[in-house]
């Protein structure tokens, strides 16, 4: 429900392009009941990535979803689309197990921004400074061997634990470009997947992004000693992922010769 993902669901599922376009641009208002129906058919679409990952997880394998909740003015009417709780809700009924999960608080440079009516009561909004990161596992806990070697070699410290394992995190989000794909993709610091792959992965694992964006989890996982498969729908960012993984280095800093050479039969 975030204006500038429009256009991406009007050409994704003709019912939100029938109901969107229809009311829109002929001047008439959304409704609550058609603006909640668009809301859902925009999870219904998310809900099909979210099936994928099931099928391909391991057995014990979790899943992050870094996500905010949504405020919008749409006719009139300026509401919250709490999409974790929507997100959660669909993925118990496709069979996933919610476990705890973070909530990533963003400081900011406007610490008093804020919606509403100024310092008057009572028609003020409190501000969306934080986005939650859920977590969910196929199954139960993982098996692994008595004193599996890849495990023990992904160990980290107790410092690392007791701060990672924290329901609150504060990370500043990275600086966003001022151009449409920059705002799109660009807010996403590199110490959020680092952590995520570090506590819930092995040296060796294959990590799955659904939502590449610019690449940055494949360059941290790769980083990290774990193979990576990337998706991503917006072909204008093929060039700046494979620029962000090192895919144009003579030596590639990551992986064997094997990748580089398929990387460029991509290209």
């Amino acid at each position: 429900m975030i204006e500038m993902w429009d256009t991406l669901f009007k050409r994704m599922d003709p019912r939100i392009r029938a109901i969107w376009t229809g009311k829109t641009d002929v001047g008439h208002h959304l409704d609550l009941r058609m603006t909640l129906s668009v809301y859902r058919m925009m999870h219904e679409n998310l809900a099909f990535v979210w099936k994928e990952c099931y099928r391909v997880l391991c057995y014990g394998g979790l899943i992050c979803i870094n996500i905010g909740d949504a405020t919008r003015s749409i006719g009139g009417n300026f509401r919250l689309f709490s999409n974790h709780s929507r997100t959660i809700e669909i993925l118990e009924e496709i069979g996933f197990q919610t476990l705890p999960y973070i909530v990533w608080k963003k400081p900011t440079n406007k610490p008093n921004a804020f919606l509403g009516s100024g310092f008057l009561p009572t028609n003020a909004y409190v501000t969306l400074d934080l986005e939650h990161i859920l977590i969910f596992r196929k199954g139960g806990p993982r098996k692994f061997a008595p004193r599996d070697k890849k495990r023990y070699a992904s160990m980290f410290s107790k410092a690392d634990r007791d701060v990672w394992f924290s329901q609150v995190w504060q990370i500043r989000g990275a600086p966003q470009a001022s151009d449409v794909i920059g705002r799109r993709t660009a807010s996403f610091p590199e110490e959020i997947p680092r952590r995520l792959i570090r506590m819930f992965s092995v040296k060796g694992d294959t990590v799955l992004d659904p939502f590449l964006g610019t690449g940055t989890t494949m360059k941290v996982a790769a980083e990290l000693g774990r193979r990576c498969i990337g998706y991503e729908i917006d072909e204008r960012l093929k060039p700046t992922i494979l620029k962000r993984i090192g895919a144009f280095d003579q030596v590639h800093p990551y992986s064997d010769y094997r990748v580089v050479e398929r990387l460029k039969a991509i290209r």
